[in-house]
């Protein structure tokens, strides 16, 4: 895939963009502020862009505002969105088919960054467990209904993985995982969803509410 990273840092900069290269992938363009991010996408139309949050001028949410700005021109541009620190305001603004949301010590665990990167590329939704444990905290007396291994699930399916990852992550069958988010939606009175991003952007609705 052709890659946008925007990351005003430059080590963290130079340390994704090799990353991504090798997982195959080529960055077209490696910038530090979002005015030149809005000019690389223009300029190279990228498969997804990577960007951080904070960058200058302001350091408060240039990148962010960039890369939504971006999707409004172009609709559906995938974008992983980095972040220092959980900001929960920002889930309920963002998330949506296509978007990714993690914290920058998640790009430690390559593979699952890897993966992030390739999930938001196909039009998944993808949020960085530390979120959803967070959100998990702020809904704590109706999670009361839940078992154990149900909240173990449901936090796995509100960070985008399929049926088939939950069961690998916790060493069950996709079966068992079915039936327990057959009972997580049924207890917390969620209508079905199909698909992960749909399932993902529920839970969050849910968490958020």
């Amino acid at each position: 895939m052709r890659v946008v990273l925007a990351e005003d840092s430059v080590l963290l900069r130079e340390g994704l963009a090799g990353l991504l290269e090798r997982f195959g992938h080529t960055v077209a363009a490696a910038v530090g502020d979002a005015p030149a991010l809005t000019a690389a996408v223009a300029e190279h139309e990228p498969d997804i862009v990577v960007t951080d949050v904070r960058m200058p001028p302001g350091f408060t949410d240039e990148g962010l505002r960039a890369a939504f700005a971006l999707r409004a021109v172009r609709p559906g541009l995938p974008v992983l969105i980095l972040s220092q620190y959980v900001q929960q305001a920002y889930v309920a603004e963002i998330m949506g088919p296509g978007v990714g949301y993690l914290l920058k010590d998640r790009i430690g665990h390559v593979r699952e960054f890897a993966d992030a990167v390739g999930r938001v590329a196909a039009g998944g939704t993808v949020v960085d467990p530390e979120v959803v444990r967070q959100l998990l905290a702020h809904r704590r007396d109706p999670l009361r209904r839940l078992t154990p291994r149900e909240r173990e699930v449901l936090a796995l399916v509100a960070e985008g993985r399929s049926n088939a990852a939950v069961a690998r992550s916790l060493v069950v069958t996709e079966a068992a995982v079915a039936k327990h988010i057959a009972n997580i939606f049924a207890k917390l009175d969620l209508p079905p969803a199909g698909d992960d991003h749909r399932r993902v952007l529920a839970v969050l609705a849910y968490l958020r509410g």
